[in-house]
C-alpha cells in the first residue's frame, strides 16, 4: 500500500471512529437544543468545539433548521440513511435510503452573522454580550457562512433576534 493509499485509509478510519464515537452524540444532542459547548461538555470521546459545530452546522442542514435559500413552503427534506444487507455467500453490504420526510411549516428569519464576524469580530461580540450566555454560546459555536441563511424562527432565535434587532 503505497503512502498516499494508507493516508486515506488512515483518514476515513479516523473519521469513521469520530463518527462512531461522537457524531451521533453531537447530532442528537443539538436536536435537544444544546449548544457546542454543552455538547463537548456531555461527551466522552474529546472533540474540539470547532469539528461540533460543523457537525451541527451540516445536521441542521439535513433537518431543515437552516437553508441557505428563502424555504418555498416545500413541505418535504430528503433525509439519507444506509440499510445493511447480507447478500448470497453472506456477503454484508449498505444500502443507502433516500427518504422524503415531511417537515412542519415553520416561519424562518434570515441572519448574517457570518458577514458580521467576518467584517468587525470584536463589534459582533459586543452585540452578543446582550444576549444569555447559552444564546451566545448557540451563535458562537456554529460555524456561520460569509453569505446569509435562513434559520428556523424558534424561541431561542426569537430571543437572540430582539436583543441584536435583526
Amino acid at each position: 500500500m503505497g503512502k498516499q493509499e494508507n493516508s486515506y485509509f488512515t483518514q476515513a478510519l479516523s473519521r469513521f471512529a469520530r463518527d462512531v464515537a461522537s457524531d451521533g452524540a453531537i447530532r442528537h444532542l443539538a436536536d435537544l437544543g444544546y449548544t457546542a459547548k454543552q455538547i463537548q461538555k456531555n461527551l466522552d470521546y474529546p472533540t474540539d468545539l470547532e469539528h461540533i459545530g460543523k457537525v451541527m452546522w451540516e445536521h441542521f442542514l439535513a433537518k431543515g433548521i437552516l437553508s441557505y435559500e428563502k424555504p418555498d413552503g416545500n413541505d418535504y427534506v430528503e433525509e439519507v440513511r444506509y440499510v445493511k444487507e447480507n447478500r448470497s455467500f453472506g456477503r454484508t453490504t449498505f444500502r443507502r435510503v433516500v427518504e422524503r420526510v415531511e417537515r412542519p411549516q415553520q416561519e424562518y428569519i434570515r441572519v448574517d452573522f457570518g458577514k458580521r464576524m467576518y467584517q468587525n469580530r470584536e463589534g459582533f461580540q459586543k452585540q452578543l454580550e446582550g444576549l444569555e450566555e447559552e444564546d451566545r454560546d448557540y451563535v458562537m459555536g456554529l460555524p456561520w457562512d460569509l453569505k446569509p441563511v435562513y434559520h428556523v424562527l424558534d424561541e431561542r432565535m426569537k430571543r437572540i433576534a430582539r436583543n441584536l434587532e435583526i
